[in-house]
């Protein structure tokens, strides 16, 4: 196949099995080291387009002003920021020709400051809102849970109000058993508004708590909006000992089933599928990194 038919095929991507068009695009984390200034962003933003992946999922704190302390706390949990805060990203993203897929905001904001974050997501022409996660929270309380739906839901039904989605992002600690026996991310998707409520699953997370991915997007279903993927694995260096580590891995890299759990994304109608590989990049370079989990797309969408 010619490179122009190869581009053309995957225009519409998933169209060679017969699925709905996905966008695809990188969380705006994983770049994190390349935004050492408006120029370096701008040119990061140009790779990301020129790999062929459509858009980026942006973060609330990398776009707006922090204070001190919370870019100390940004620092601590290893996720610093540096000046990015301080950019014009509307006018970069415009200039680099990518798509906002979707903007992640923190629950406290989301229902205290609605009308900002609603303003926020439509001067970047999005529809989506995505939910980070919890810090600090007790996904074994039972009764915590139950008042956390009921913010989920408080939060969804303002923002369809809008016209936008609210989705929610996992990590590996929603999927912490209950007394029930069910785990409390099972508890979050029995105890929420289908019509408020959907979810960005990300697959690494659900993987390393040990949960069979394929079976948990079937078990969502419809309600599954968007997927976040990288691979999962083991890259030792020199000699190593009988237990590896295992870490994040370029996509076909490691030992995901990614053709199965992508069949079964697109199969329930996913939106978008954002590479995020938080670290543990191949020769260190998250650029590096991205540019082979987007020609692995490329092959399998």
């Amino acid at each position: 196949m010619s490179m122009k038919s190869f581009l053309s095929t995957n225009n519409c991507r998933g169209s060679k099995r017969g699925r709905v068009m996905v966008t695809t695009g990188i969380q705006q984390i994983q770049l994190r080291n390349c935004f050492k200034n408006e120029a370096t962003a701008l040119e990061t933003l140009k790779e990301v387009k020129a790999s062929g992946l459509d858009g980026i999922e942006l973060n609330g704190f990398m776009i707006r002003r922090l204070s001190l302390p919370i870019k100390m706390l940004l620092w601590a949990a290893k996720m610093p920021v540096g000046n990015s805060d301080r950019f014009d990203w509307k006018k970069l993203i415009n200039e680099s020709g990518l798509k906002v897929i979707s903007l992640h905001e923190d629950l406290r904001r989301i229902l205290t400051e609605t009308e900002q974050v609603v303003s926020d997501a439509k001067e970047f022409n999005t529809d989506k809102i995505v939910i980070t996660g919890m810090r600090n929270f007790d996904y074994t309380d039972e009764m915590e849970l139950e008042n956390l739906c009921k913010q989920f839901d408080e939060a969804g039904k303002l923002l369809k109000e809008q016209g936008i989605k609210l989705l929610i992002h996992n990590h590996n600690c929603e999927f912490q058993k209950l007394k029930s026996g069910q785990t409390a991310f099972d508890y979050i998707v029995t105890h929420t508004n289908p019509d408020w409520v959907s979810f960005e699953i990300d697959i690494y997370w659900a993987q390393d708590a040990g949960v069979d991915t394929v079976s948990l997007l079937k078990k969502i279903g419809s309600r599954l909006s968007m997927l976040h993927v990288s691979d999962r694995g083991i890259r030792p260096v020199g000699k190593a000992g009988s237990i590896l580590k295992a870490d994040f891995l370029e996509l076909g890299e490691g030992n995901l089933p990614l053709d199965d759990i992508i069949k079964v994304a697109q199969a329930h109608g996913v939106e978008a599928i954002v590479i995020e590989t938080n670290g543990n990049w191949i020769h260190q370079s998250a650029i590096e990194s991205m540019k082979i989990s987007s020609q692995y797309l490329k092959q399998i969408l």
